[in-house]
């Protein structure tokens, strides 16, 4: 799967000639394949340079472009400006989001184009995913849950954080992850109020909450998924804490849907922990998009005004946090689409009390 003709079609919009990808995202969306290449997209020919350790496996995985390999002589520039001259390229675009001022500097020194900041039109492509990148994210967040249903009987006082994250990781590879979608965040007791707190030697204690955020890839694109959960009797102030949240997202869900702001649907979620007296304990935003990589936009937080496109697949994750005591995240990845969202994560968020 590609995505060059779609690329291609921008073009116009951008006042540019060509296209071209350095990023691995930006690689992989447009080809298909991550090999340490670059991407050139002209209206009448893309283009797909790699180096010898590559070169083999994307001429059997790249279709709808051609497949070069440098060599000595005739580098990844040379190749460039050969691309640039057979189009009568004058403008070229380039993914400013992503390119290190070095890179910037030698490409605009060396290429024969004019280099056009244009890293938001990929972002804007792939911001709204088609059939088959969803089908991937689904497949993605089947393995995550069942990584989910293994560790439940795993967690136990005693066990610590990382023991956790590490048979996470195991067991979504083992059952075909491709790898992580990013490093496991585990977190109990009061490391629970830290959102993005690294698993460490804490052992697991009776009477306390154990979160986990986690996720792997699957066709190169990433499921997220955090549940919280309680080992022992939790007070009634906890159980208190997840029910908001858990109400806090399902409102962020309902409000969720093509054509919403993403302030919006954060509105609707952090309404309902504001109203239940823990609106300064919930400081991050509701909401990401994410596909290729972790975090994507548009976002579903309190600053973006961008209308959710349909296909967008954002995270549903609103949480409490509080300080030293305990923290609650419950996430969930829905798609947007014109009458509302789908929600793709079927693992059960009812509170489960181990």
């Amino acid at each position: 799967m590609n995505h060059f003709k779609q690329i291609a079609a921008g073009l116009g919009r951008y006042g540019l000639d060509a296209m071209l990808l350095t990023s691995e995202a930006g690689e992989f969306y447009a080809a298909g394949f991550h090999g340490e290449g670059v991407v050139l997209i002209a209206p009448e020919e893309s283009a797909y340079i790699t180096d010898s350790r590559y070169i083999e496996k994307a001429r059997e995985v790249v279709s709808g472009a051609t497949v070069d390999m440098v060599e000595r002589g005739r580098g990844y520039l040379v190749q460039i400006n050969e691309f640039l001259a057979r189009h009568g390229v004058r403008k070229l675009g380039f993914e400013d989001n992503d390119m290190s001022v070095r890179t910037h500097r030698l490409y605009a020194e060396q290429l024969h184009a004019q280099l056009v900041p244009a890293g938001q039109m990929v972002l804007d492509l792939r911001g709204a995913k088609d059939a088959f990148e969803i089908d991937c994210m689904i497949r993605a967040q089947r393995i995550a849950e069942r990584a989910f249903d293994e560790i439940l009987p795993f967690i136990r006082p005693g066990v610590t954080e990382r023991e956790i994250a590490a048979k996470l990781t195991y067991d979504m590879l083992r059952f075909g992850g491709e790898k992580n979608s990013f490093d496991p965040i585990v977190v109990s007791g009061p490391n629970g109020s830290l959102p993005h707190g690294v698993p460490g030697d804490r052992p697991i204690q009776t009477g306390e909450f154990v979160t986990m955020d986690f996720g792997c890839k699957w066709g190169g694109y990433c499921s997220d998924m955090t549940r919280t959960v309680a080992v022992g009797r939790p007070t009634e102030e906890m159980t208190q804490v997840y029910g908001l949240v858990l109400a806090a997202q399902r409102a962020g869900i309902a409000a969720s849907r093509a054509g919403v702001r993403g302030r919006d649907i954060d509105a609707a979620a952090r309404q309902v922990i504001e109203a239940g007296g823990y609106g300064p304990f919930f400081g991050h935003g509701y909401g990401h998009s994410l596909g290729l990589e972790i975090h994507e936009g548009p976002n579903a937080n309190s600053r973006d005004e961008t209308p959710m496109p349909v296909g967008a697949v954002v995270s549903a994750e609103p949480g409490v946090y509080l300080p030293g005591r305990f923290g609650v995240r419950i996430e969930d990845v829905v798609v947007m689409e014109r009458d509302g969202c789908r929600d793709i994560t079927l693992a059960p968020k009812e509170l489960i009390i181990l």
